[in-house]
C-alpha cells in the first residue's frame, strides 16, 4: 500500500514533467536555469523526493506556472486510503 504523501509526490513530478516537456526543455536546463542539483530535479519528478517552498517557487518561476497549480489538490482525501482517513478522524 502506498500512502498518501507518496501518491502527492508523484503527482506533483508528473506535473513539473508534463510542463518540462510542453516547454521543450531538458531536466538539467531545468535544473540550471532553477538553481536546483539536477539529480535531485529528477527524484522531484519520480516523486522520489519532495521539494522545499523555496526550490517549488524556483521552478515554477523557471516553468512559467503558478506554484498554486503543482499542488492544487494533493491534500484530496482522494489520495488518501481508507485506513488513513479512519486514522486522521481518530
Amino acid at each position: 500500500m502506498t500512502t498518501a504523501s507518496y501518491r502527492a509526490s508523484r503527482i506533483l513530478g508528473g506535473r513539473l514533467r508534463r510542463r518540462r516537456e510542453e516547454l521543450g526543455l531538458r531536466q538539467d536546463e531545468v535544473a540550471a536555469l532553477s538553481h536546483v542539483n539536477a539529480s535531485h530535479y529528477g527524484k522531484l519528478e519520480r516523486g522520489e523526493s519532495n521539494p522545499t517552498v523555496q526550490t517549488l517557487l524556483q521552478i515554477s518561476i523557471t516553468l512559467e506556472i503558478e506554484p498554486a497549480w503543482l499542488v492544487r489538490g494533493l491534500d484530496d482525501e482522494a489520495l488518501l486510503s481508507a485506513s488513513e482517513i479512519m486514522h486522521r478522524s481518530v
